[in-house]
């Protein structure tokens, strides 16, 4: 549910944003960050461990004090929130998702490309964003725009400008593919079709391609290291690991990471002998190149749900059906990755399930056998850590900023209590409260 600073006009069964009005409304009530909370849950899971009866007060955009209530001394003005029954914790923080898409059994992903209009598209993403955030998400990185310009820069801007509400946002632009490689597909030559991300081939090119996505305010190159360009619609890998190292330093010397798209041992161990970051999905990794990616620090974001989705909408009955090949397979990959030591980026590659039920990746690793309370800190601390971060936020530690969420009951327990969020803050900001 929407609190202040939020207006919104319901007709009966529709939420209308009426653009004037909203701006007006919203402005009156921007975000104010000089208020001061003392938090009073029965848990305070702080990034790392769990803590019984400890309370958190937050004083402006920060957390002023962390620890025993017994040894909190609030200030007089603090505002007092009793969260009974209830884990206060960080904001949990997306590791991949595509705000301007949406489920592919709604529209298929050519289509979303193809034929819905980026304004269209824009309007969608300010719901998906609200979602995301009221889901307990206070932080997104979002991986590409597929086929919408730039516009997750802009969505980016309307955020921290207070003008909708939304997750704090890295995003990749367009991405970047090799020519012929992505998609849309199957049209005649003759016809140059709207690509789902930005071609770039060679030394010089690479090059601008890569300063100029910087300069229209990627925060991240995204690269696809592979993609189903094969003799037989196979994946296969796209880029040279020269191509890809000039990417990793281009973007190195403006201070931003690569990461890579790869799903193959060959195009995942490209991608790590080339210095990205992180590896998006990962599926087919082999012992092999998780070694290779531990000894460099590159990260593994399995994107679970994505998968777990894309095999429900072509007919898979989770539960009833036994489980599909690419889902055993992607269960022992994993494992591989974890035994190797692979750091663990948690991400879903939101957009191609429903934005919102962001908290389907925890649960999914937890299935796959990834300990409760590892996937507490990748989610929070660990991904903050990665995305270069954790100076700011991801831990309920004082000085950092007050991105907090509490769920109802113990997420150690119980992952899908993560599903249950009561309150959220960003910011010092209160957007749901219970």
């Amino acid at each position: 549910m929407f609190r202040k600073p939020f207006c919104f006009f319901r007709i009966p069964g529709i939420l209308l944003f009426s653009l004037l009005p909203f701006l007006a409304c919203f402005g009156q009530n921007s975000p104010k960050t000089d208020s001061t909370y003392l938090l009073k849950p029965d848990r305070v899971f702080d990034g790392h461990d769990l803590h019984q009866n400890w309370a958190v007060v937050v004083q402006g955009d920060r957390i002023l004090m962390a620890g025993p209530a017994n040894t909190i001394t609030p200030p007089a003005n603090a505002r007092t929130i009793t969260l009974a029954g209830q884990t206060l914790m960080p904001g949990l923080i997306e590791g991949h998702s595509h705000l301007l898409l949406h489920p592919y059994n709604e529209t298929s992903w050519n289509d979303q490309v193809l034929k819905e209009s980026d304004a269209l598209r824009v309007a969608r993403a300010t719901v998906h964003a609200r979602n995301t955030l009221l889901a307990g998400f206070t932080t997104a990185r979002d991986l590409g725009s597929e086929g919408a310009e730039y516009a997750d820069v802009g969505l980016k801007q309307a955020i921290e400008q207070n003008i909708i509400p939304g997750p704090r946002m890295l995003v990749a632009g367009k991405a970047i593919i090799a020519t012929g490689s992505y998609g849309p597909k199957g049209f005649d030559p003759a016809f140059e079709v709207p690509q789902g991300a930005e071609a770039a081939d060679g030394v010089d090119n690479i090059i601008r391609v890569v300063r100029d996505q910087i300069g229209k305010g990627a925060d991240i190159i995204k690269v696809y290291a592979d993609y189903r360009w094969g003799p037989n619609g196979e994946a296969l890998p796209t880029f040279t690991v020269a191509e890809l190292k000039l990417m990793v330093e281009v973007a190195a010397s403006s201070g931003r990471p690569v990461v890579a798209h790869a799903s193959t041992p060959e195009g995942m161990r490209r991608a790590a002998e080339a210095g990205v970051e992180t590896i998006e999905h990962g599926d087919s990794g082999t012992p092999e190149v998780f070694k290779l990616m531990a000894k460099k620090g590159v990260a593994l974001c399995p994107t679970l749900a994505a998968g777990d989705a894309i095999l429900q909408y072509n007919g898979w009955r989770k539960g009833q059906d036994p489980e599909p090949a690419r889902i055993t397979q992607k269960r022992e990959s994993l494992k591989a990755a974890l035994s190797a030591k692979v750091p663990l980026c948690v991400g879903g590659d939101v957009g191609v399930f429903t934005h919102g039920d962001n908290a389907r990746e925890l649960e999914l690793l937890v299935d796959y056998g990834v300990p409760t309370l590892d996937v507490l800190r990748a989610a929070t601390a660990g991904n903050a850590k990665l995305f270069h971060l954790d100076q700011k936020l991801g831990k309920i530690q004082k000085g950092l900023l007050a991105d907090l969420i509490s769920v109802d009951g113990n997420p150690l327990q119980d992952i899908s209590a993560t599903r249950k969020v009561r309150l959220v803050m960003k910011g010092g900001v209160l957007y749901k409260q219970p």
